[in-house]
C-alpha cells in the first residue's frame, strides 16, 4: 500500500478477511463500485453500478393533479383539519416507492486445495482507490489488488502468487434476489491465455429496463486458461488480470460495445492504475486533517481502532481522523454519474432499505455537506447532473400540484426521474415546498466557494429564478396582519405534537426556503444583470414573509403559527434550516434567534438515533458554536456500534442497515467545527471540542473565494497559525474567539490574489 507513513494515514488495514459483505473494503469511480472481502481461498468481489435499479412500475408514475383542489386544501389546513387536507391533496393514491437499487453480481475466485495462510493483511488505500490483500502460505507469497477506474470506467483486479490454480465465475446469486430476476453466465475462450466471461441478468417483464450485463476479460501472464462449464479455469499461471465492464438498458445491452471497450484497454494493471490515480489522487489530496494522533494509534488495524472507541467514553481523535479521510474517500468514490445513494454506491444483497435511493429531504444534502468546503467540485457536479436530468419533472410537479410556475422537487428519487409520486394521505409530500431550494443550495455554495460566474449564469441562476417563481405563485394567502402565509406546509417528516396529521401552516423550514429562494434569486439576477422586474417583485415578497417564532420554552418553533406545538422527540431537525446550511441565524448577527435555535437543538430528542439525525444536529451545533453538542452527536455515531470494519456506517445503532449518511457527513462536521465561513467572513475554531487540543487542517475552501491553506493549533502551548490564499483580491473579516488581540473580534484581512497571508495566533488554552 502506498499510504504515507508520516502524519495522518490515508487508508485502513485489517488482519482478517471480511466475514460479511458490509465489512468488505470499498472502491468506486462514481459509476461502478466494488466490495472486496479479501478471502485467500475463496475471494468474493461484489460489483455495483449506480444505475442498477429494479423496475417496479414507478418509472411511469406522475405527480398528483390536484391544483384545482388547492383552495379547498388551504381552507382545511387553516381550519385545523389536517387529515382531511391530506386526503384531498393525495388524489387517493397509495404510497409507491422508487425503483430499488440492487447489487450487480459477484466475481467468485475459488482456489483448488488452498493451504493455511499466515501474515494476512488486507488494505484500502484512500489515495489510490485500491483495495488489496497479501498473505503467505506454504507455497510462498500472494497478493491481490483491485480498483475501479475513473479514467476507463472499468473494474480491475489482479492476483499474483507462486502458481495460480483456481476457477473464476460470475454469479448473480446474492442474498435476497427476487425470484423473477434471472441470470446466466457464459465463458468464451479466446486464446491460451485469455477468456471472456459474460453474465446476463434479466428483470421480470413489464415497465422499466430489460436487465443488466457484465463482461469480464480474464488474461493470464504466463499460464493457460480454459473452460469448465460456466467457469474459467487457470492452471499454473503466476498472475491473472480481470477487467470488468457493466451496463443496463431497456432492451438487451449491446455486448459488442462492452467487449470493444475491454479489448482496447491494455492488459496491464500498473498502466490502468496510473491512468486512474491521475484523476482520483488529485481529488483526494486536496485536503488533509491531522488531529495530533500518535503513530502507534494510527498503525492500529481497523478492528482494534473500533474496539478502542468502544472503551473510550468520549470520541477518539484517532478514529475521527481516519473517519474524516475515509468519508472523503467514499464520497469521491460514490460520486460521478450520480451523487451518493443512501448506501453510497455499494450493496451486497437485494432489498435495500428505503429502496437505496436518493432521499432528498435530509440525507442527500447531508452526504454532500463537505463537497465544496473540502474541495470536491466533481461531487457537486454529480448533483448538478442529477438535477439537470430531472428539472423538467420538477416543473411538471409544480404545475400539477400547485398550478404554479417554477419547480417543486420530490422527497426522493431513484435517479431515473424526478416526478413527485411518493405520497399518500398519511405522508403529504406534495406539501413539502422547500425541496428545490434545499437541493439547489449545494450548487449555490459551490458558486460562493469558486466565484464561477459561468456556472452561475448556466445552469444555476435559471434554476434559482424558477425556485423564486414557484414561491411567487405559491404565496397567495395572508394573515390578519398582512404577512404572507405558507399553506399547505410540511416539515419533514413530522407533524405538530398532540394533533392528527402533518399538514400545517408556516413550517419554519418552508419560511426559510422561501426567504432564501427569493433572496438568492435577487442576488444572482443582480450579479448577472437579468430579470430586474421579477427581482423587484421578489424583494417586495421578502418584506411580507412571516417571522420565525420562539415558543414558550425559549426554543425556535417548528411552525410559526398559533396552536402548532413543536414535538420533543424526532429524528429530523428541519426547522434548523436557517442555522445550517443557510447562515441566516448566527450567534453574531442574530444572537436571540441563535439562542432559541440552541434551545431547540437541546430539547429535541433523538427518537431512534438515526445517523442522519445525529449528524444534522452536529452540523447545527457547530454553527451555533456549541462544541459540547458537536462532540456529543459524533459520539452517538462512534460510540453506538455504527461503524463497519470498512468504515462505512450504519443507519442505526448495532450496525443496523448499511448507510452512508454518517460516513459522508462526518468530514463536514469536522470542517465546520474548525472553520466556518460565509461571504465576507472566515471564523476559526467556532466549535473546537477540548479533545482536539492539537492538530492541523489544510485545503479548506471558504464561501468567499478564500482557501485556508493551513490552520494549525496547539492549545497546550497556546499557539497556532493560519495561512490564507485566494485566486482574486479579497478582504475578509477574520474572527477567532479563542485568539487574543484584534482577531478575536474580527479583523479585516486583505488577501491579494496569489499571495498567501500567514498569521500567527495567540490562543487561549
Amino acid at each position: 500500500m502506498s499510504t504515507r507513513r508520516e502524519g495522518p494515514r490515508h487508508g485502513i488495514h485489517d488482519t482478517a478477511p471480511a466475514v460479511r459483505w458490509e465489512d468488505g473494503f470499498l472502491s468506486g469511480n462514481g459509476e461502478c463500485g466494488l466490495i472486496a472481502l479479501g478471502d485467500p481461498a475463496a475471494e468474493r468481489l461484489i460489483v455495483n453500478h449506480h444505475r442498477f435499479v429494479l423496475p417496479n412500475g414507478s418509472r411511469g408514475m406522475a405527480p398528483p393533479a390536484v391544483a384545482d383542489r388547492l383552495d379547498e386544501v388551504r381552507d382545511l389546513v387553516l381550519a385545523g383539519d389536517a387529515k382531511a387536507a391530506q386526503r384531498a391533496f393525495s388524489d387517493g393514491r397509495r404510497l409507491a416507492w422508487t425503483q430499488p437499487f440492487h447489487p450487480g453480481f459477484v466475481v467468485e475466485l475459488d482456489r483448488s486445495n488452498p493451504a493455511p495462510v499466515r501474515d494476512y493483511r488486507r488494505e484500502t488505500d484512500f489515495r489510490t482507490g485500491e483495495v488489496s490483500a497479501a498473505w503467505t502460505d506454504i507455497a510462498g507469497a500472494w497478493r491481490s489488488r483491485a480498483f475501479v477506474s475513473r479514467a476507463d470506467r472499468v473494474l480491475v483486479y489482479e492476483l499474483a502468487g507462486p502458481a495460480l490454480d483456481l476457477a473464476v465465475r460470475l454469479s448473480g446469486d446474492l442474498p435476497g434476489r427476487p425470484a423473477g430476476v434471472g441470470y446466466s453466465c457464459v465463458v468464451e475462450v479466446g486464446d491460451a491465455r485469455e477468456v471472456l466471461i459474460t453474465l446476463r441478468g434479466t428483470y421480470p417483464a413489464g415497465p422499466g429496463a430489460y436487465g443488466f450485463t457484465g463482461v469480464t476479460r480474464l488474461v493470464t501472464v504466463d499460464g493457460p486458461v480454459g473452460q469448465e462449464g460456466d467457469r474459467a479455469v487457470v492452471r499454473g499461471a503466476s498472475r491473472l488480470l480481470l477487467v470488468t465492464v457493466l451496463d443496463r438498458a431497456d432492451g438487451p445491452p449491446d455486448e459488442r460495445l462492452l467487449r470493444e471497450r475491454l479489448h482496447v484497454l491494455p492488459a496491464e494493471y500498473e498502466q490502468l492504475l496510473s491512468r486512474h490515480t491521475a484523476l482520483h489522487t488529485a481529488m483526494y489530496d486536496r485536503v488533509e486533517l491531522d488531529l495530533g494522533v500518535s503513530p502507534t494509534e494510527r498503525a492500529q488495524p481497523v478492528g482494534e481502532l473500533l474496539a478502542a472507541q468502544v472503551r473510550d467514553p468520549g470520541v477518539s481523535p484517532a478514529l475521527l481522523e481516519v473517519m474524516f479521510h475515509a468519508g472523503r474517500y467514499t464520497l469521491i468514490s460514490s460520486s460521478g454519474v450520480l451523487p451518493p445513494r443512501l448506501t453510497g454506491l455499494w450493496l451486497g444483497e437485494w432489498g435495500a432499505a428505503w429502496s437505496g435511493d436518493f432521499t432528498t429531504d435530509a440525507n442527500l444534502n447531508l452526504q454532500l455537506a463537505a463537497a465544496s468546503t473540502t474541495a470536491l467540485p466533481e461531487v457537486v457536479a454529480s448533483l448538478r447532473a442529477l438535477i439537470a436530468d430531472q428539472i423538467a419533472d420538477w416543473r411538471e410537479n409544480a404545475r400539477a400540484v400547485f398550478g404554479a410556475r417554477g419547480v417543486l422537487a420530490p422527497s426522493r428519487t431513484d435517479g431515473e426521474h424526478g416526478r413527485l409520486f411518493h405520497l399518500d394521505a398519511q405522508w403529504p409530500w406534495a406539501m413539502w415546498v422547500a425541496g428545490a431550494d434545499w437541493l439547489l443550495f449545494p450548487l449555490l455554495e459551490h458558486w460562493q466557494v469558486t466565484g464561477d460566474d459561468e456556472f452561475l449564469a448556466g445552469p444555476l441562476a435559471p434554476w434559482l429564478v424558477e425556485a423564486a417563481l414557484f414561491f411567487e405563485d405559491f404565496l397567495a394567502r395572508e394573515d390578519e396582519h398582512g404577512s404572507l402565509v405558507l399553506v399547505p406546509s410540511y416539515s419533514p417528516e413530522v407533524g405538530p405534537a398532540g394533533r392528527a396529521g402533518a399538514a400545517a401552516v408556516n413550517a419554519t423550514m418552508d419560511i426559510a426556503a422561501a426567504r432564501h429562494a427569493l433572496s438568492a434569486a435577487v442576488e444572482a439576477c443582480a450579479r448577472l444583470g437579468i430579470e430586474e422586474a421579477a427581482a423587484a417583485r421578489w424583494q417586495t415578497l421578502l418584506k411580507r414573509l412571516p417571522e420565525y417564532v420562539v415558543d414558550e420554552h425559549g426554543a425556535l418553533a417548528e411552525w410559526a403559527w398559533p396552536g402548532l406545538t413543536t414535538p420533543d422527540d424526532h429524528r429530523h431537525v428541519s426547522h434548523l434550516y436557517p442555522v445550517w446550511p443557510l447562515h441566516e441565524i448566527t450567534a453574531d448577527a442574530t444572537p436571540e434567534l441563535a439562542a432559541a435555535a440552541h434551545r431547540a437543538l437541546v430539547r429535541r430528542g433523538d427518537e431512534n438515533l438515526s445517523a442522519h439525525g445525529s449528524l444534522h444536529r452536529a452540523l447545527c451545533a457547530a454553527r451555533l458554536k456549541a462544541p459540547d453538542l458537536v462532540e456529543a452527536n459524533l459520539a452517538k455515531i462512534l460510540g453506538n456500534d455504527m461503524v463497519f470494519r470498512s468504515l462505512m456506517t450504519s443507519h442505526n445503532p448495532g450496525l443496523q442497515t448499511y448507510n452512508a449518511d454518517a460516513a459522508h457527513a462526518i468530514p463536514a462536521v469536522l470542517v465546520e467545527a474548525l472553520v466556518d465561513s460565509r461571504p465576507g467572513v472566515v471564523e476559526l475554531f467556532p466549535a473546537l471540542p477540548p479533545r482536539w487540543a492539537r492538530g492541523r487542517i489544510r485545503g479548506v475552501r471558504c464561501r468567499n473565494r478564500v482557501t485556508v491553506d493551513e490552520l494549525a493549533w496547539d492549545l497546550d502551548r497556546s499557539t497556532g497559525c493560519v495561512v490564507l490564499s485566494s485566486d482574486v483580491d479579497v478582504t475578509v473579516s477574520l474572527r477567532c474567539s479563542r485568539a487574543r488581540g484584534p482577531i478575536s473580534r474580527g479583523e479585516p484581512v486583505p488577501v491579494a490574489a496569489g499571495e498567501p497571508v500567514r498569521l500567527e495566533l495567540d490562543l487561549d488554552g
